[in-house]
């Protein structure tokens, strides 16, 4: 007989991003939810950079947002320093970055968990999953206790075999001063989950004191108020700064030196490290013909002390990191409060996994995060909110929730990792989205935010007021499309004081927005009877309109990409007795098994005359259904 207090609808192992979102999503739609963390104290623990957003990754924030997801409201209760980045570009590119509180966060984050319905935590250490008959029925842990749900979600980041490399001293653990996961991972091989090696570093902390500032430029938070929840109020933080520095050719002089002292350097350390967020030993092994290399130093929280050193990612011996250090302008002189290191760890190659996150071979086991072979909290996070969301819905057996890669940057990491696979951590980045004019940061909530109702996790005064938003944009530019501007002395005298050419002919004044120069303000001369507007309702008119011709074509481009999404490929298909695929063509799709034409022709090393050959055969199988029905 089952312990009531041991059973639970769903169970997330691990409370990091990935869990958080998983464990808050899965309670608020009302499932009986345990998160099990290894140390309680550490929940939504920043371990490197302090600082969420970023080209893709900001994106991904504010859609976790838009979704009725935390991350972004907790950035926003911990922002130090905020900027806009990237506005000499166009929208799709613009990307908010925080610099946050990683105490204030971690704090927040807590009290979250802590005071959410359905939702209970238990620090434990999660040694064994239990299965039968292919179907997940719960954890078992390192002191003995087991729990019960029909659906498990294990978000482990880099615990599973964890090792800590700092010049040639290693040792086990799942980041520093935790325990690494060995029983679970060892299951997972055991289990025959197909694994490989990844690992990545971070940079020393300095003791602000330690560190001359006088000579170094500063970075101002954004002057403008700013938040990256669409609930936030938007406000200015101008007590922190980050400062910019540069390494010397001491530096790489030093470096060097150490360089035989770096185990991840060794060819017998069989893992591999991000290529965008590369150490500072690789770099000096990579670009030597580079006489320096940017660095930023950044607050970590307001009670502490701690200056993170951006860009100075290491695993170098602690005696070599002080000395390269002290090559630096501004860190001659610099105290070293937590040394860099690297941590290698076990990965579950995502091939493995359904567009919901759940695993093809056990049903009911769902992975998210750092496992799945990402890099960052936000890709984390935004894994473990799609796994929340599926594994209550694979309580009633409902349809999963699965985006395409139009709708959401979500999409398109979900996407990349399960029909792509990664030989190296995942990072997302805006060049990785094919429709990124649409799926801009400013929209989110205008492509998302019905899904986050549908699914519980937007409340009825948030989504009404989203109503009054869009309907808001929609009928502005209706207007706008409707108002006509004639070539008359009056209209061009006008335009002149704004510093535009004279009209020719009649436009609307939607038309006229597009024109280089001009913005929605602006024209408010020529527009007499406008009414005031939210700004945000402002910003959405402005980009639509003016970038209207660009949208419309990216939207074609979408009818045409939707066509095969839409091309369903049975689940049970045996692609080994279809005729005219290549070997290659059988192996890729047996493992991958494409939900749609459209997955299948995003798989590596699949050939158009593959496509062809399985488009005639699923072509040919309809047609015998057809004719077996009537």
């Amino acid at each position: 007989m089952l312990i009531p207090y041991y059973q639970y609808d769903v169970i997330v192992v691990g409370a990091g991003h990935a869990g958080c979102e998983a464990a808050l999503a899965s309670a608020r739609r009302g499932a009986k939810t345990l998160l099990i963390t290894s140390n309680v104290d550490n929940i939504a623990l920043l371990p490197c950079n302090p600082s969420i957003g970023g080209p893709g990754k900001g994106h991904v924030a504010r859609e976790i947002d838009a979704l009725g997801g935390e991350l972004a409201k907790n950035t926003d209760k911990a922002t130090l320093h905020i900027r806009m980045l990237n506005t000499s570009k166009g929208p799709a590119m613009w990307a908010l970055r925080a610099q946050v509180d990683k105490i204030k966060y971690k704090q927040e984050m807590i009290k979250t968990v802590q005071k959410q319905e359905n939702l209970t935590l238990v620090q434990e250490m999660v040694s064994r999953l239990l299965i039968k008959n292919n179907q997940i029925e719960g954890v078992l842990t390192r002191s003995g206790v087991q729990f019960f749900a029909p659906a498990v979600i294990i978000t482990a980041g880099t615990f599973l075999n964890g090792k800590i490399y700092m010049g040639k001293v290693c040792f086990s653990a799942g980041r520093e001063g935790e325990l690494a996961s060995i029983d679970l991972a060892n299951q997972f091989k055991a289990l025959d989950f197909k694994t490989t090696r990844f690992n990545t570093s971070t940079p020393p902390r300095l003791h602000r004191r330690s560190i001359d500032f006088s000579e170094l430029k500063a970075q101002e938070s954004a002057g403008e108020p700013l938040a990256f929840s669409f609930e936030s109020e938007k406000k200015t933080y101008r007590k922190h700064k980050v400062y910019i520095t540069r390494t010397t050719p001491d530096t790489q002089r030093v470096i060097g030196e150490y360089l035989p002292q770096v185990s991840l350097l060794s060819k017998n350390i069989d893992s591999t490290a991000a290529r965008y967020c590369p150490t500072i030993e690789d770099k000096i092994v990579r670009f030597p013909h580079h006489a320096s290399h940017q660095l930023f130093l950044e607050p970590e929280s307001t009670t502490g002390k701690e200056i993170y050193l951006q860009g100075f990612f290491t695993s170098l011996p602690p005696i070599a990191q002080l000395k390269a250090l002290h090559t630096i302008p501004g860190l001659e002189h610099c105290e070293v409060l937590r040394y860099g290191y690297a941590i290698e760890y076990d990965v579950i190659l995502p091939h493995q996994l359904k567009y919901s996150l759940e695993t093809k071979k056990l049903k009911g086991l769902f992975l998210a995060g750092q496992l799945n072979g990402t890099s960052g909290y936000e890709e984390a996070a935004e894994q473990g909110l799609i796994a929340g969301i599926n594994a209550v819905q694979s309580l009633s057996k409902a349809e999963p929730f699965i985006l395409d890669r139009s709708e959401a940057y979500i999409a398109v990491e979900i996407d990349d990792l399960v029909t792509k696979g990664v030989t190296e951590p995942y990072r997302l980045r805006t060049g990785l989205a094919e429709y990124r004019l649409l799926l801009r940061q400013d929209n989110a909530d205008l492509r998302l935010t019905t899904y986050g109702y549908k699914y519980g996790l937007i409340s009825e005064t948030r989504y009404q007021k989203f109503l009054v938003k869009k309907e808001a944009i929609e009928k502005e530019i209706n207007r706008l499309n409707n108002l006509k501007m004639f070539p008359n002395e009056s209209t061009n005298l006008l335009l002149a004081r704004l510093n535009s050419p004279p009209l020719q002919k009649q436009v609307t004044l939607a038309e006229l927005l597009t024109r280089p120069g001009l913005n929605y303000t602006d024209t408010s001369i020529l527009d007499p009877e406008r009414v005031p507007l939210d700004p945000e309702v402002i910003d959405q008119v402005e980009i639509q309109l003016k970038y209207s011709g660009y949208l419309k074509r990216q939207e074609e481009e979408v009818a045409r990409f939707k066509k095969n999404e839409h091309y369903r490929i049975p689940e049970s298909l045996d692609y080994a007795k279809l005729y005219g695929i290549s070997r290659e063509g059988i192996e890729r799709f047996s493992e991958i098994r494409p939900v749609s034409l459209g997955q299948a022709q995003r798989i590596p090393g699949i050939t158009p005359s593959d496509i062809t050959a399985l488009m005639i055969n699923l072509e040919k199988f309809k047609r015998q259904r057809k004719n077996a029905i009537s």
